[in-house]
């Protein structure tokens, strides 16, 4: 049963992104032409601003060589499901989270390996990662296939979809929730022992990413919707990403602990932040 688990959430997070297809168009991304600056102040922050955020506070709270290079890799790692998933929960411009998401993950088959290597050198010494193309498109497939079949749908039965977005919300919803306690159970006794390391500099990481995100498309003039989902998007990191390249890339259980805290702050976080944006005005 523990073997299938990877694959059945798998299909979890799939049929979630497929929800958020039927309550997508065309148009919503045709529209996206028309707001460059957000999809250039995501891309920002996301390949300059929350690296050299990562590194300072890796500097700040002394982490060790190995914890500075796990925290690195977090940062380095784009944005996916969990983050369009939060977007479509609390008001987000989901078609803004899922084109930032595709360029942001595309652009990490390079981003990832060089911001991890310049880790490596600087905080370790030595290392080499190569490029990661087949995780990578991996989430490409969780995350864009089943959205444009969602869309599909949605366009060939525009009866239909109407009636099926609200019961995949309440579906999303769950998702996130079970994922929140998987991520508690599976990485407790990992995370119990390095907290008193980590703990602080990542959830800071957290909330940090997450009110840049927003706060930062605020003041660049972007309405609340955009905002929420660059919010999420910057703030919510496919966490999985950067344990796959600390555990199978370069085999460090040690280096993969930030990501592993990352993967329930995130949830714990993400919720909140939601929660407080919903109080805010338009």
């Amino acid at each position: 049963m523990t073997a299938l688990l990877p694959n059945l959430l798998l299909i979890a997070l799939a049929l979630v992104m497929f929800g958020v297809g039927l309550s997508l168009t065309w148009a919503d991304f045709q529209r996206l032409r028309q707001h460059p600056r957000a999809v250039l102040l995501a891309l920002g922050l996301q390949m300059l601003v929350l690296p050299a955020l990562a590194w300072a506070l890796a500097v700040g709270f002394g982490l060790s060589p190995v914890f500075a290079v796990g925290l690195m890799l977090l940062a380095a790692s784009p944005g996916g499901v969990t983050a369009n998933l939060f977007s479509h929960l609390f008001g987000g411009h989901v078609a803004l989270n899922l084109s930032i998401t595709a360029i942001n993950t595309l652009l990490s088959v390079v981003s990832m390996p060089l911001i991890a290597n310049l880790a490596l050198q600087h905080f370790i010494g030595e290392g080499v990662v190569p490029l990661q193309t087949r995780k990578v498109a991996e989430v490409m497939a969780v995350v864009l296939v089943p959205v444009a079949l969602g869309m599909l749908l949605a366009k060939q039965s525009p009866r239909a979809a109407p009636g099926l977005q609200k019961p995949f919300k309440i579906f999303s919803a769950l998702v996130l929730a079970l994922l929140a306690l998987g991520a508690i159970v599976k990485e407790w006794t990992a995370l119990s022992e390095a907290a008193a390391s980590i703990g602080s500099a990542v959830v800071l990481f957290n909330l940090l990413s997450l009110g840049l995100g927003y706060g930062a498309s605020r003041w660049a003039g972007l309405d609340k919707p955009m905002a929420t989902a660059i919010g999420f998007e910057i703030g919510i990191h496919n966490s999985t990403l950067s344990l796959y390249i600390a555990l199978s890339v370069l085999s460090n259980f040690t280096m993969a602990l930030p990501a592993a805290a990352y993967s329930i702050s995130m949830y714990v976080l993400g919720l909140l932040f939601g929660l407080l944006l919903r109080r805010l005005p338009a």
